[in-house]
């Protein structure tokens, strides 16, 4: 018995860092559907309509760089050099549900325009009770 509880235990450890990859506060919109698909890069828009960049580093050093804050000019820059870089990586867009929709299309329009695939990142829809 104590070795299951502990199993668990190590088991709801090891979820719960992998469900928040960033510190970023965003208020994601609820879907029925979920993808498991983990994209290497990813692109924040918080409420105050803040721009963030996460990047999957590759490297022994870090797996997961820190998130930064960029303008849009310099989101257009970076989807182009990821596109350069790798022209088949998936993006993911984190958008506050709060965000104007102008401000999501309009990234989603970017990323469409260097023929980078974008994913819209939902939040797991609540159950009916």
């Amino acid at each position: 018995m104590t070795d299951v509880i502990f199993l668990l235990l190590i088991f709801f450890m090891v979820t719960s860092t992998i469900i928040f990859p960033a510190a970023i506060d965003v208020n994601l919109p609820q879907s029925g559907e979920q993808s498991s698909v983990k994209p290497m890069t990813e692109v924040y828009l918080n409420s105050d309509s803040e721009i963030y960049l996460v990047e999957d580093r590759n490297d022994s050093t870090q797996l997961l760089s820190t998130p930064r804050q960029i303008t849009f000019p310099q989101l257009e820059s970076e989807l182009t050099r990821i596109q350069q870089m790798d022209s088949t990586r998936a993006v993911a867009l984190y958008a506050d549900s709060t965000i104007d929709y102008g401000k999501v299309v309009k990234v989603l329009d970017l990323a469409a325009r260097r023929n980078l695939r974008m994913v819209l990142s939902t939040r797991a829809r609540q159950a009916d009770i």
